[in-house]
């Protein structure tokens, strides 16, 4: 079971974002900047491209619902999507405010406090 797995169970406490009975999106607790959002399917499928048609299209269209709450809540010039896919072995895309391309870099992460997730949350799901 992977720690998105866990986090979907209940094991794992996250910063969620919005949530359906497939889909779920919360705070990455290691962003490249505040507001970077994991989306997810709740069903655990190692790789992006293995999920069915379905699961695929919805979990974009997902995606496409929150991205706008955090243009909104987060002050950014756009909304970057990244999947990258060796971090956690569950199908994942990560939704990254962006004002310059040094935002993307994922060597380079910030180290939020559990209140300013919480906060960060609250802002982005204020705009849902």
């Amino acid at each position: 079971m992977t720690i998105f797995s866990r986090i979907v169970a209940g094991e794992i406490p996250a910063h969620k974002i919005a949530e359906t009975d497939d889909y779920l999106a919360f705070l990455d607790v290691m962003p490249t900047t505040m507001g970077h959002t994991l989306v997810i399917p709740k069903k655990e499928v190692d790789y992006l491209f293995n999920l069915d048609d379905e699961l695929y299209m919805g979990l974009m269209a997902f995606a496409k619902k929150v991205a706008p709450a955090i243009e909104k809540a987060i002050p950014c010039k756009r909304i970057g999507v990244a999947v990258i896919g060796l971090e956690v072995p569950h199908a994942h895309v990560h939704l990254i405010p962006l004002n310059s391309m040094q935002d993307m870099n994922f060597n380079h992460k910030i180290k939020p406090t559990q209140e300013e997730l919480a906060e960060t949350a609250e802002k982005i799901r204020s705009e849902l």
